[in-house]
């Protein structure tokens, strides 16, 4: 379900029923005041005793009021998990199949009636693979004891106290199963707009970072060109043109989820975002062609690499190398700037890997079974590095050189 639908659940279930149709969501689950109606199947034995018709009374109604009060809390404890394996409910079952018998081959007729209670009774407050024996035994039971008071008409109670215990059992733990998997939906849902919101917010970071960096350092390069060649500040401004265009085409992808970032066109932007900001771009691509998931992974690590380099490294050179063999792929960008990620006045991050992009790709990448590796180079300047796992292909032959060539 995705998050408008989810929404409109939310409102149907609020406003209730409406166009026809029923809210997903039924309402709060039973609880064991549906089970208590049922007592007034004991009505008969009650009247019986109010006009004097049954023997010993007063032992006849201390069983029914001791019947009435064990059968009460089992139900309402029996639709709370922890409650209905609690010791004291299992206590207060034994204690109710005791009164149920006492009172039924006590006194017989309507009686018998207690026999079926106490079944639904059970049957509400045990689940599990013994029901059915649980059930069968039950009503064999009942049938033997309304047998020996009422004949063969104590077939019927034996029948029904072991429907009683069965089919409650059975709609109780189907309902049960019902929430618990609507439950499991829900979260599964939510989890997915998690996910969803992290990865929008991860290739909105990845693209506005990178975009916004490039055309900032295109606009101080067309400022600075203007007064004295105006022909060079055009190329400028006509290429952030071109980087608004597709930024924006990029921004409506990633909302979709359908952007696809190329390494090729990934290490083009590099190398014109890098000339732009004065940094001597040196690019060197080896080794066996990658998968698009490879290539889409390494490509965010060259956008935020080489945002971080032209923000905040002060570098005069950048080398992007890509290497890899039939099995794995490697990314190194390494500039001659400041030692930290951060710039000359930021902190550098203890762990190697600083700031949020560049965290946000650490878990990309293992998630995707690669590895980031980032931090001061020992001969100055800040490395970042890149694997990621490739499938075997045709080689690209070593050597090719897609930015200028090392001096």
């Amino acid at each position: 379900m995705n998050w408008s639908r989810r929404i409109s659940c939310r409102v149907e279930h609020r406003m209730g029923r409406g166009g026809g149709r029923e809210s997903e969501y039924p309402g709060p689950p039973p609880t064991g005041f549906s089970l208590l109606p049922w007592l007034l199947m004991g009505m008969g034995a009650f009247s019986h005793l109010f006009q004097g018709k049954t023997a010993n009374p007063w032992i006849g109604g201390l069983g029914l009021l001791a019947f009435n009060s064990l059968y009460i809390y089992v139900v309402l404890r029996a639709f709370d998990k922890r409650a209905r394996t609690a010791r004291s409910t299992r206590l207060a079952l034994l204690l109710l199949f005791l009164v149920t018998c006492g009172l039924a081959i006590g006194y017989g007729g309507t009686w018998l009636l207690f026999l079926p209670l106490f079944g639904l009774a059970t049957g509400a407050a045990l689940r599990g693979p013994l029901l059915g024996r649980i059930g069968v035994g039950l009503g064999l039971f009942a049938g033997v004891v309304a047998g020996l008071r009422e004949g063969w008409n104590g077939i019927n109670i034996g029948y029904g106290t072991f429907l009683s215990t069965v089919v409650t059992a059975v709609i109780l733990s189907l309902s049960d199963a019902v929430r618990e998997l609507r439950a499991a939906r829900e979260e599964l849902a939510r989890r997915a707009v998690e996910e969803e919101r992290l990865r929008f917010s991860r290739d909105l970071h990845d693209l506005l970072g990178h975009t916004l960096s490039v055309i900032v350092v295109k606009s101080e390069a067309a400022r600075r060109l203007a007064p004295r060649d105006m022909g060079a500040a055009l190329t400028q401004i006509t290429d952030i043109e071109s980087v608004g265009r597709q930024a924006l085409t990029e921004i409506r992808e990633a909302v979709t989820g359908y952007r696809d970032g190329g390494l090729g066109a990934e290490l083009d932007r590099a190398r014109s975002a890098l000339t732009a900001a004065g940094i001597e771009p040196v690019v060197r691509r080896s080794g066996p062609p990658l998968t698009p998931e490879a290539e889409a992974l390494l490509g965010w690590v060259v956008r935020e690499a080489v945002t971080n380099a032209v923000r905040h490294s002060g570098a005069s050179r950048c080398e992007i190398s890509v290497t890899g063999t039939a099995g794995r792929a490697r990314l190194t960008v390494v500039d001659n700037g400041y030692a930290t990620s951060a710039g000359p006045t930021g902190d550098a991050d203890p762990a190697g890997v600083g700031g949020t992009g560049l965290k946000g790709l650490t878990e990309r990448l293992t998630t995707a079974g690669g590895s980031l590796r980032a931090g001061p180079s020992p001969r100055g300047g800040f490395t970042v590095t890149a694997e990621v796992p490739v499938d075997s292909g045709e080689p690209v032959e070593d050597g090719v050189r897609l930015g200028s060539s090392s001096r």
